[in-house]
């Protein structure tokens, strides 16, 4: 994917260092994974989009954030987001980039980076969850309860790999009991219990004040388990959509 943007966009200010600082770490995460990560970039509506997807867990992670200003070298345009020493453009930007190269950009004093330049993405760049069209799906349980199953799911990993003979102590039987375990549903939700560990592995289920929401979406084939600090986007089956999900924060 290459930047599709009104202006030449090349800078952007989050609203407060705190959401800078969160996606900061938040790409860090995604590179202790894969040190080449790339993120797709999506802005609009005052906000922006960071979709990464750590390797094994076959999800999508989205952190979101409200932007501030932008600095460009273009002309004013209607729908801008304004602020002191920038032009006033239009945010509507789309770009892949090295995840690297954009957790180096964050100035978390100020909360704004440049824009690294764009790379050619991986497959999974060109398919993203639908706009719209989610509907909330009942039955998850509270953060609480998906830590535990999560930490559930950890232990009986590690207990029947101890139990196996040493002769079949190997990568193939490690995995099938991995994707056995993983592959579980939360509950009658049909979330994938992937999502989950992956939810807390990005970060996303870190302790969060006891009125924070947490929610499970659907919209056709894919899922979204959303909390304060970001969603986790799986596809379940079936024909997925392709296109942007809403960069409206979460």
């Amino acid at each position: 994917m290459t930047a599709t943007t009104g202006a030449a966009v090349r800078a952007l200010r989050l609203a407060d260092t705190a959401e800078a600082a969160d996606l900061a770490a938040f790409l860090g995460r995604l590179i202790r994974y894969d040190r080449a990560a790339a993120v797709r970039l999506q802005a609009g509506g005052g906000a922006v989009a960071v979709f990464g997807r750590p390797p094994a867990f076959e999800v999508l992670a989205i952190r979101t954030a409200r932007l501030r200003d932008v600095g460009a070298g273009s002309v004013a345009g209607p729908g801008s987001v304004a602020g002191p020493g920038s032009v006033e453009v239009p945010v509507e930007l789309d770009v892949t980039v090295s995840a690297g190269e954009l957790l180096e950009a964050i100035d978390e004093l100020t909360g704004g980076f440049g824009l690294p330049a764009a790379v050619t993405g991986p497959p999974w760049t060109g398919v993203l969850p639908p706009r719209g069209g989610w509907q909330q799906v009942p039955g998850l349980p509270g953060p609480d309860g998906l830590r535990q199953a999560v930490a559930a799911a950890v232990t009986e990993f590690r207990t029947r790999d101890e139990a196996l003979p040493a002769a079949h102590r190997d990568r193939a039987e490690r995995d099938r009991i991995g994707r056995e375990i993983w592959s579980r549903t939360v509950g009658a939700t049909g979330l994938p219990l992937r999502a989950v560990h992956a939810a807390q592995s990005v970060g996303f289920l870190r302790p969060m004040p006891e009125d924070a929401p947490v929610a499970l979406l659907r919209a056709g084939a894919w899922m979204r388990l959303r909390t304060p600090y970001g969603s986790i986007a799986v596809r379940t089956g079936g024909a997925g959509g392709i296109g942007g999900l809403s960069v409206t924060p979460t």
